[in-house]
Parts: structure tokens; C-alpha cells; sequence
């Protein structure tokens, strides 16, 4: 289903490739004009461009809070406000055991997948307001309220992402913003080609549903909580996982 974004401004990290990327092309199918941000600037540029003038590129680095600061900056510069918000920006990190976690990669991970999305909403959300209100989407996970032996980091970063977002979406619902999270189970994107046959039917078989999901079914979900038919939903946390969580 696609959804009417005509008039909408739209702003989307880790918008270079998979879910990010996604969410871009159903925002701009729908009207949004977006500003796709991604540390691979070029990447980002290329999906811009196959999208036309409509969608512009940035490269950031989200770890930066002047570098996020610049990128709200940049995108009311450039398209005149902003209301809509995906931060999606997010890396893996090592697969380690707790105490064996080396300190410059746990802050590492944090540094992206925590603090990114802190430093996004920090400069989004006046900017929304300023603009007559709108909506956020935090990328999360299906470990966002599960755990996985060997990713404390991860793990830990997106269960405080989840709460995050709720106490954000208490703090200014009444002030016509709703945020939202996501949590998508294991998805066919680009960061799983290197994964050898025994490893990939390994995190099938976790699913339910007998297969990963796809970029583009969490962007469906994504852009719904964007849109206006999810008005009334805020402060929640939704997964797309295939049954994951419910095993």
C-alpha cells in the first residue's frame, strides 16, 4: 500500500542500501521529499539520483553529534523544514563473549547505534516542532527485547534504543510528534552475502515463517507508522520478525 507524503519532508540515515534504502524509494513513491543520509556518500548519491530531483544525498557519520547537527541543518536548508524522521543508521559490531568485548568496540557500536540516534532526535525533534509537527521512526530490532551470545553491545544499544524512544514519545505526543520504533528479525539485505549456506539456513530456521524478511516489508511497516493512518499509534515498539519472538 502506498501512502500519500505529498508535502512531506523526510529525512533517513542509513538510507545507502537495504532497509534504509527501502524506506527512501516508498517515501518518495508516496510524494515525500527526502534527504537520504548514509556514511557511504557516494552509495547515497546513486540511490538520490536514481530517484530524481525529489530525493537529495548527504554523507554523515552519525557517531559525530556536529555532524548530525549539520545534517538537520542541511536538510532544512535544502527542502525548507522536515517531518518525517528514520533513523536507521546502525553497524553489527564484533561477535565476542561479554568480558573478552574490547572497550574501543563497545563504544564503537554504542557510539552508532545508541548515541546516532540520540544525537538524530536531539536536532530532529526541535526541527519537526518547528515545522507543525510529524513523526519519528527509530530502527531497532528483534534485540531490542531479546538477547544474542556474543553482541552485549548491540544487544545493549538497541534494548536502550526501545526505551528511548518511549520516553521521547511521552515527552512530546501531546505536541502533535508521535515516535515510534521498529524491530525487524533477520532481513535479506546486503550485510548477510558474505554469510556461508549452513549459516544463512541457520537464521532461517530461527523464523517461523521459514524465510528472512525483506528491506522492503519493514519499510512497509515503517512508512505506516510515518503516515497518517498511524495517527494515534506512539511510544511503541513494533516488531516484523516472521515469529521470532514468539517462539
Amino acid at each position: 500500500m502506498q501512502h500519500d507524503f505529498a508535502g512531506r519532508i523526510a529525512l533517513v540515515t542509513g538510507a545507502a542500501s537495504g532497509i534504509g534504502e527501502a524506506v527512501v524509494r516508498q517515501l518518495a513513491a508516496g510524494g515525500a521529499q527526502v534527504l537520504a543520509a548514509d556514511i557511504d556518500g557516494n552509495a547515497a548519491t546513486a540511490v538520490a539520483m536514481s530517484l530524481g530531483e525529489r530525493v537529495q544525498a548527504l554523507q554523515v557519520d552519525v557517531s559525530d553529534p556536529d555532524a548530525v547537527r549539520h545534517m538537520v541543518d542541511a536538510c532544512k536548508e535544502r527542502f525548507g523544514g522536515l517531518h518525517l524522521a528514520v533513523n536507521n543508521a546502525g553497524i553489527s559490531g564484533a561477535s565476542l563473549q561479554t568480558a573478552d568485548y574490547p572497550l574501543e568496540e563497545w563504544h564503537r557500536v554504542l557510539g552508532v547505534n545508541l548515541h546516532g540516534v540520540f544525537y538524530s532526535m536531539k536536532y530532529e525533534i526541535p526541527a519537526i516542532l518547528a515545522s507543525g509537527g510529524g513523526t519519528v521512526v527509530n530502527m531497532a530490532s528483534i534485540l531490542g527485547t531479546n538477547g544474542w551470545a556474543g553482541a552485549a553491545a548491540y544487544v545493549a544499544a538497541k534494548h536502550a534504543l526501545v526505551g528511548m524512544t518511549k520516553s521521547a514519545a511521552l515527552e512530546y505526543s501531546a505536541r502533535g510528534l508521535r515516535i515510534n520504533a521498529v524491530g525487524p528479525g533477520f532481513i535479506d539485505t546486503p550485510l548477510l552475502q558474505s554469510m556461508d549456506d549452513r549459516a544463512y539456513a541457520g537464521l532461517v530456521a530461527l523464523h517461523p515463517a521459514g524465510r528472512l524478511g525483506t528491506a522492503e516489508e519493514v519499510a512497509a511497516l515503517t512508512c505506516f507508522l510515518l503516515s497518517d493512518k498511524a495517527s494515534f499509534i506512539t511510544g511503541s515498539y513494533h516488531l516484523v520478525d516472521g515469529g521470532y519472538s514468539s517462539r
